[in-house]
C-alpha cells in the first residue's frame, strides 16, 4: 500500500512538497482512514488534522516577538473529518480554524471546527452525508446538493468571528476568543438567503458589505448591514443566468460586482442538474458598480475575457474608479493524462494568476486595462485600514510554476511571500524554502497604529510547514520589509495543513 501511494502521488509532486513522510506514511496527526483513499489532495500539505487543542507558551523559535504585535491571526480551512462518501475535491473538507493569539510579547494556539448545521448532521451520523463538489449530487439531501462547509472565508463583524462559504452558504458566528461555534448570522433577523465567502467590513463606518449568488432567479444579490448587525439594503441584481463571482471591490462610495465569463453550462445545469464549468471566451467580462448602500441601479463596464478569484482592493480617484486584482486570461481546466481520474481536480489549481489593474469611467463607461505583473501571485491581502481607499502596498503568495515547464506538478501550494508597491512597481520577495509551503498572510498593524498611519507600520504573519518533517510554525516579517525575512518564527505544537483565508484581529477588537 505505502509503495503504491508513493508511486502515484509522485508526479504532482510541487517545489518537492512531500506527501508522504520519509518513512512512507502519511503526515502525522490524520484521521487513520486516509489509508483508505488514493487521493493527493488528502495527503501531504493538504492531510487533513481532526484534532481540537490549545497550547499557551509557544517557543519562539527564533528572533524574538514584537511587543505592539497584539491580536489574533486566524486562518479557516478544509480539514476532512470523515471518509468522503463519494469522490472528494480539495474544497469540500470540513471547516477549521486555527488562531494564534499575540499579546505582551507571548503567543498562544487555539484550534476548532466550525460546528455548522452540516458538520453537527454528520457527527451524529459518524460518516460523511453530503457528497462534494464532484457529485454525484444529491438534491434529496437537505440545504445545497453539496455539503455547506463554512470552509472559505473568515473576519471580525459586530464583535464576533464571521464565516463563510466560497459557493454561497449560511454565515455562522464565532467567538472570537474561544473560537466555539454561535450559531447561524441572520443580521437581525432580516436576512433570508445566504452569503459568499468575501464579505466586506469598513475600516471607518464598521458596516458589513456582501454578495450572494445561486442558481435561481435572482442569480445574485447585494446588500449591507450596520456596524451593530442590523440589514439595511438588500437589493437583486439582474445577471442573464447563472454565474460563479467569487470576490467583489469596495470603495468608499461604490461596490464592484462581477459577471464573468466562466460559468456552469446552463443547459447541462437546467436539464439534468450537472455542474459543468466552462470558460465562455466569447463573453466579456462585466464589472458592475453601484453605490455601496444601494439606491440606483448598476451600472456595468465591459473588459477582457478573463476571472477573478481576488481582489486586491479599490478606490476613487476624480471621475475614476479603480480595482486591482489577480486575473486569469484563461480559467479553463489544464488537464493532464498522466493524472489519470484526478485529471479534472487536478487542473483546476494549476491556473495562471497576474496582477491587473482595471480602471471604469464613470462618466464615459469606458475600461482602461494594466497588467502590472508577470508573477504568478494570488491570496492577496492588505492592511485592512486601507480598505476602500488607495493605498501602495499588497503581500501575495507566490504559486510555484509547473515543473519543467510541464502542467503536471502544480499542486497551488504557496512557495513564497511576495510585497508589491503599486505606486513604484517594485516587488519583494520571501522564499519559505525547499519543501515548505505558507498559508495565506494577513497585515498585523503594529499596537497604536491609527488609520492615517503608514501602510507598512505593520507585520506580516503566516503558517508554514516543512514537508521533511510536517513542523509547523508561524513567522512574523517587518511589513516595510520582508526581504530580511521573519523577525520571528514561533513553533505550533502539530501540523497544519494548507489553509484557505486568514483574518487579522487586532488587540482591541479582543478587549485587550
Amino acid at each position: 500500500m505505502n509503495a503504491r501511494l508513493a508511486a502515484s502521488f509522485l508526479p504532482i509532486a510541487s517545489r518537492n512538497i512531500r506527501l508522504l513522510s520519509p518513512d512512507g506514511a502519511p503526515p502525522p496527526d490524520t484521521p487513520a482512514w486516509i489509508w483508505e483513499v488514493d487521493h493527493p489532495y488528502l495527503h501531504g500539505a493538504f492531510a487533513p488534522t481532526t484534532r481540537e487543542y490549545d497550547a499557551d507558551g509557544l517557543i519562539v523559535e527564533a528572533g524574538e516577538l514584537p511587543q505592539d504585535l497584539c491580536g489574533a491571526y486566524i486562518l479557516n480551512g478544509p480539514s476532512q473529518r470523515f471518509k468522503p462518501a463519494n469522490q472528494y475535491h480539495f474544497y469540500d473538507g470540513d471547516a477549521m480554524l486555527r488562531a494564534v493569539y499575540f499579546q505582551n510579547g507571548k503567543a498562544s494556539y487555539r484550534q476548532r471546527w466550525i460546528r455548522n448545521e452540516s458538520f453537527l448532521a454528520e457527527e451524529i451520523a459518524g460518516k460523511s452525508i453530503w457528497p462534494g463538489l464532484a457529485g454525484p449530487f444529491d438534491r434529496r439531501l437537505p440545504g445545497s446538493p453539496i455539503k455547506d462547509t463554512s470552509n472559505t472565508d473568515i473576519l471580525m463583524y459586530a464583535g464576533k468571528l464571521l464565516s463563510l462559504w466560497y459557493l454561497s452558504g449560511t454565515p455562522y458566528t464565532i467567538d472570537p476568543l474561544t473560537l466555539a461555534t454561535v450559531g447561524r448570522e441572520t443580521l437581525g433577523g432580516l436576512l433570508d438567503h445566504t452569503l459568499s465567502a468575501h464579505s466586506k467590513v469598513d475600516p471607518v463606518s464598521g458596516e458589513l458589505f456582501f454578495f450572494s449568488y445561486g442558481d435561481e432567479v435572482p442569480y445574485m444579490r447585494y446588500g449591507a448591514a450596520d456596524r451593530d448587525g442590523k440589514l439595511h439594503c438588500d437589493m437583486p441584481i439582474d445577471l442573464p443566468g447563472p454565474r460563479l463571482p467569487h470576490d467583489f471591490g469596495l470603495t468608499q462610495n461604490y461596490a464592484i460586482l462581477h459577471d464573468l465569463p466562466f460559468f456552469h453550462d446552463a443547459d447541462l445545469l437546467k436539464s439534468v442538474g450537472k455542474r459543468a464549468v466552462r470558460f465562455h471566451r466569447d463573453m466579456p467580462a462585466r464589472f458592475g458598480i453601484v453605490p455601496r448602500r444601494g439606491g440606483a441601479p448598476v451600472r456595468w463596464f465591459e473588459a477582457e475575457p478573463c476571472y477573478i478569484l481576488h481582489i486586491v482592493n479599490c478606490w476613487e480617484e476624480g471621475e475614476w474608479v479603480h480595482q486591482i486584482g489577480c486575473r486569469q486570461s484563461d480559467p479553463a481546466t489544464i488537464r493532464d493524462s498522466r493524472d489519470g481520474p484526478l485529471a479534472g481536480a487536478l487542473a483546476q489549481r494549476r491556473r495562471l494568476h497576474r496582477l491587473h489593474r482595471w480602471s471604469f469611467n464613470l462618466r464615459t463607461l469606458a475600461t482602461v486595462e494594466t497588467p502590472l505583473d508577470d508573477e504568478n501571485t494570488e491570496f492577496p491581502t492588505i492592511n485592512r485600514n486601507r480598505l476602500g481607499r488607495k493605498l501602495r502596498l499588497s503581500f501575495h503568495q507566490r504559486i510555484p510554476l509547473p515543473v519543467e515547464g510541464s502542467t503536471i506538478g502544480q499542486c497551488q501550494t504557496f512557495d513564497g511571500l511576495v510585497r508589491y508597491d503599486l505606486e513604484t512597481g517594485a516587488s519583494q520577495r520571501w522564499d519559505y524554502g525547499d519543501g515548505v509551503y505558507g498559508n495565506e498572510s494577513p497585515v498585523a498593524a503594529r499596537s497604536g497604529a491609527s488609520r492615517q498611519s503608514p501602510e507598512d507600520d505593520a507585520y506580516v504573519v503566516t503558517f508554514v510547514t516543512d514537508s521533511s518533517d510536517w513542523q509547523s510554525s508561524c513567522l512574523i516579517f517587518d511589513a516595510s520589509d520582508i526581504a530580511q525575512g521573519p523577525v520571528a518564527r514561533v513553533r505550533i505544537p502539530h501540523r497544519i495543513p494548507l489553509g484557505f483565508h486568514s483574518t487579522w484581529v487586532p488587540g482591541e477588537m479582543l478587549g485587550w
